[in-house]
This record gives C-alpha cells, sequence and structure tokens, in this order.
C-alpha cells in the first residue's frame, strides 16, 4: 500500500478513508472472524515478555523505544499491569515514529505522533494481573522502524510491570504529562528497562502470521550490543526481509533472562507463561523453544532427565491444539563457566538428544552451531563475550543461522 505519510492531495485522501475502513472492520470483528486473506489481518509485530515488578514512577512519562519487524497501515499496543498489585492509572499513551539520529534519541518523526485510546478515551485504567490492548491507531508504520511508545502514569499505583533486560535506551520526562511532545529535550532521564508495554501489533492487508521465540536471557539478547538490535530474534527478523512482505511473519522475542522451563525463576517458567507470552499473543503460526540451560546451572540444579522430557512434551502438545507448530531449539554449551559441571554437561547431551529425536516439528540445532569444535562443552571464542555462556553479535548471528526457514515457515 502506498505510504500515506507521502501521499498528497485527493490520492492521500482516499488512502486514509480506505485504510481507516480497513481499521474499522478488523476492529469490530473478533480476529477469528477475519483470517480470508483479502482481509485485514492483525499480525504480533514486537514483544517484550513481563519479567517482573520494579518500582513505579509517579507522575512521570516514559518513552519506550521499540524496534518493530513487520510494518502495516495501523497499529495498536498492549500494556500491562500482569504483576501489579493495584489498579494502574494510564491517563494518556502515544504512538510515534522514532526520528532516526535525533539528537537525544527520544524525538518523533514530525507528523506521526498519535493518541491512543481505550473504548474511545485517552485514559484508562488496568486491574491488578491484567492487560489492555489500545484501539486501533490510524499510523502507516513501515517494517523494521522504531517506535516510540509513551506512557504517563499520574500517581503511584504500585509496582510496575517491566521487561527488565531491554537493552535498549528509553526515556523519562519527570514530571508531567509529556507524551504528545515530538521532542526529546524534557526527556532528561533514561531507564535500560520497558515499562507496561508487552506487545505491538500491526494489521496488514496480506496474509499474516507471527513467531514467537520463548527463551531465557540467550533469546532475550544477553552478550550483544545494546542499542543495535543484535539479538538473534531481531537477526531472524533480518534473514526473513528477503520474503515478499505477504509472507513475512512478524518476530516477536519472548525471552526473559534468568528464566527457566521448570521452575520459577526470573520471571514464571516457561509452562506457566506459555499461554500468555506464546498462544496469547497475535496471529502466532509458530514458536521457537530455547529453555533449559537456566534448569542445568540454576539453583537448585534439576537433574531429572525426565522432567525436561515431560515439560518438552506439554509445551509442544499445548501448542499444537493452538495450532502453532514448535521448533525445538537445543541447549547450547557453557563449559568454562562457572557453573558447569561434567555431570550438567552429560544431561545437556541427553537433552539434546530427545530434542533431536522428533517430538518438535522442526529443530534448531543452535549447539551444533555455536558449539567450539575442539573443545565441544564450551561455546566457539569467536561468539563468546567472555562469560562462556552468552552469545556476543557474532554468537548471535550464528543462531539465527541455524534456523531453516523452510521448516519455520510450512
Amino acid at each position: 500500500m502506498v505510504n500515506l505519510v507521502r501521499a498528497t492531495g485527493t490520492l492521500r485522501r482516499c488512502l486514509a478513508v480506505l485504510a481507516l475502513a480497513l481499521v474499522s472492520t478488523a476492529a469490530t470483528l473478533p480476529d477469528t472472524a477475519i483470517r480470508a486473506e483479502t482481509a485485514p489481518q492483525w499480525t504480533g509485530t514486537w514483544e517484550a515478555a513481563p519479567s517482573g515488578t520494579t518500582p513505579a514512577l509517579p507522575g512521570a512519562s516514559i518513552r519506550n523505544v521499540v524496534h518493530i519487524s513487520v510494518g502495516g497501515i495501523a497499529t495498536r499496543v498492549h500494556l500491562s499491569n500482569r504483576f501489579g498489585r493495584a489498579p494502574l492509572r494510564l491517563d494518556a499513551v502515544t504512538v510515534a515514529l522514532r526520528l532516526p539520529d535525533g539528537p537525544t534519541g527520544a524525538e518523533a518523526v514530525p507528523g506521526s505522533l498519535r493518541s491512543a485510546t481505550f473504548d474511545g478515551a485517552t485514559s484508562v485504567t488496568v486491574p491488578a494481573g491484567q492487560d489492555r490492548v489500545t484501539d486501533p491507531v490510524l499510523l502507516h508504520v513501515p517494517a523494521d522502524a522504531d517506535l516510540l511508545v509513551t506512557v504517563h502514569t499520574p500517581a503511584d499505583s504500585g509496582p510496575a510491570t517491566y521487561h527488565r533486560t531491554a537493552l535498549q535506551t528509553n526515556y523519562v520526562a519527570r514530571q508531567g504529562n509529556r507524551t504528545a511532545d515530538t521532542g526529546g529535550a524534557a526527556y532528561t532521564a533514561t531507564v535500560a528497562s520497558w515499562y507496561y508495554v508487552t506487545e505491538v501489533d500491526v494489521l496488514r492487508p496480506a496474509a499474516a502470521a507471527s513467531v514467537v521465540a520463548l527463551g531465557d536471557s540467550l533469546t532475550d539478547g544477553n552478550g550483544s550490543s545494546p542499542d543495535a538490535n543484535r539479538r538473534w530474534p531481531d537477526l531472524l527478523s533480518e534473514r526473513l526481509r528477503t520474503l515478499p512482505a505477504s509472507r513475512r511473519p512478524g518476530v516477536l522475542n519472548a525471552g526473559i533472562s534468568g528464566n527457566r522451563l521448570l521452575l520459577d525463576g526470573v520471571g514464571p517458567n516457561a509452562l506457566a507463561r506459555l499461554d500468555a507470552d506464546v498462544v496469547g499473543r497475535t496471529g502466532v503460526r509458530t514458536v521457537v523453544v530455547l529453555e533449559g540451560v537456566n534448569d542445568l546451572k540454576g539453583k537448585p540444579p534439576q537433574t531429572d532427565p525426565g522432567a525436561f522430557v515431560r515439560a518438552y512434551r506439554r509445551i509442544v502438545t499445548r501448542a499444537h491444539a493452538h495450532g502453532i507448530r514448535v521448533i525445538g531449539a537445543t541447549l547450547t554449551p557453557f563449559g568454562g563457566h562457572g557453573s558447569w559441571t561434567p555431570a550438567r554437561e552429560r544431561l545437556r547431551h541427553e537433552i539434546n538428544a530427545f530434542i533431536r529425536s522428533g517430538l518438535f516439528d522442526g529443530v534448531a540445532d543452535f549447539d551444533a552451531a555455536v558449539r567450539d569444535p575442539a573443545r565441544p562443552a564450551r561455546i566457539s571464542p569467536a561468539y563468546d563475550p567472555g562469560d562462556h555462556l552468552h552469545f556476543n553479535d557474532a554468537g548471535m548471528t550464528a543462531l539465527a543461522a541455524a534456523i531453516d526457514l523452510t521448516a519455520l515457515l510450512r
């Protein structure tokens, strides 16, 4: 579709009317009613799984920077009070395209800033334990763009639901509602986490789908360059750019640093959060599961291979029940890390043999992609940021390259 921002005169007005009609149609129909390929469809384009809570910033405007994967003719935002203990009051939410190379990093592209509404109202109260989704926002967003999702919290509503490890600089205006500011001068403080925002969807006038990466810090991006979108799900999205726009899926990152397969750690365990962070996301076709390393090395460590097998089987069964395919990723080496032991290495090999055995709809052999051929219990030195556990940008590239796109999109 022609970019609405660039269209002029009569053409611009006609396109705007058409886009508004598509948005209105999608807004009044349940997702299950708009699956025909000729109808507009909502697709997830970005996700940050809630990992816990942090002290709220009452009176502040928080400008979250999110890097979307696929674009569309409209957008909507999911905001969460999932782990809060009191109602969350948001008295303003705005969405804008981020100005590339702006002087502070918090500037919006002129003319792109939109107020988001909730059933027509510009403010919303989100009960503890719940999420809310904005009404459709008529903003054409291109693929691979940065969006600014800015929220203002007028009072202290208790602990804020957040995603701790953003690897992205986000901005805070300490006092007053500055959500409508196009400039960034008021945003004098920064935070390294995403507050409240957990998903962004786009409306696409084509067949749509999304892929979720469910994992721990290896998926969350630890070890990669901050403010550069070099996590392996970001790099997978880059690989998918070669596809026609109608076939390119959105890529959603549901990694949480410290997360586990079997036990709660940082955030609920993978099984406990599967419905919220995978099944409940928009237009999901496939999930890539990389979970288990923290169970091997955690406190207490998990030593029963049968527990891993049962957990993976439950993930596959539950995903299949919702028509979602599952790609199993083998557990990567961590020899040289302080938590490594020969017994844990043997268990890792046993688990990987099971992952490769045929339970999953496909396998991403991350272990084979990143291990040191000379010392296979360790990560290749070229991929190791120094802690012998996580991955640098080159390692993240190797993980993304190990995914078979045919199996991913089948």
